[in-house]
């Protein structure tokens, strides 16, 4: 699924610790206060799930595009971000694609990384709707940043 550079990265810590971390990372960003999303990060895999309410509707009453981006690039952000251990991963290109319009219920998002080498990492997401639906996916680039993973950025067990 992604390259063998990644493996033995999660030497210093489990993994169970890492992605707990990870998980509390994505939930303490200020943005997600106003999404109320929730997160399950495992090796190379997230899945997001966001609540679909009237506030994020545009005009015609559906989810806004906005969500549907949010949703793709959160799921693949943390699939990559699940397989290094030490800085925070960047988004350099994300190509969304919207199917279906979604009014009610939640989107869930899930993300998985497909490449992986020492620098560059390619994850997809799959967004579904409360019944199972496919309403969108996408894919996009990361890459490592230089900003460190720790209680800076919220990336703590507490």
């Amino acid at each position: 699924m992604y390259g063998a550079a990644i493996e033995g990265e999660l030497t210093t810590m489990t993994n169970a610790e890492h992605f707990k971390k990870l998980e509390n990372m994505y939930l303490s960003a200020p943005a997600n206060a106003y999404y109320a999303p929730s997160i399950a990060i495992s090796k190379g895999r997230a899945e997001v799930r966001i609540p679909i309410e009237p506030k994020l509707f545009h005009a015609a009453g559906a989810a806004h595009g906005a969500v549907y981006f949010k949703a793709v690039d959160d799921a693949a952000f943390f699939a990559v971000n699940s397989l290094v251990t030490d800085v925070f991963v960047l988004t350099t290109h994300l190509n969304v694609y919207l199917i279906r319009p979604i009014s009610t219920g939640e989107i869930t998002a899930i993300g998985n990384v497909v490449h992986a080498s020492k620098n560059l990492y390619i994850a997809e997401s799959v967004l579904t709707d409360t019944e199972g639906r496919e309403i969108g996916r996408g894919s996009g680039t990361f890459v490592r940043s230089k900003i460190p993973l720790g209680p800076d950025v919220g990336y703590t067990l507490e």
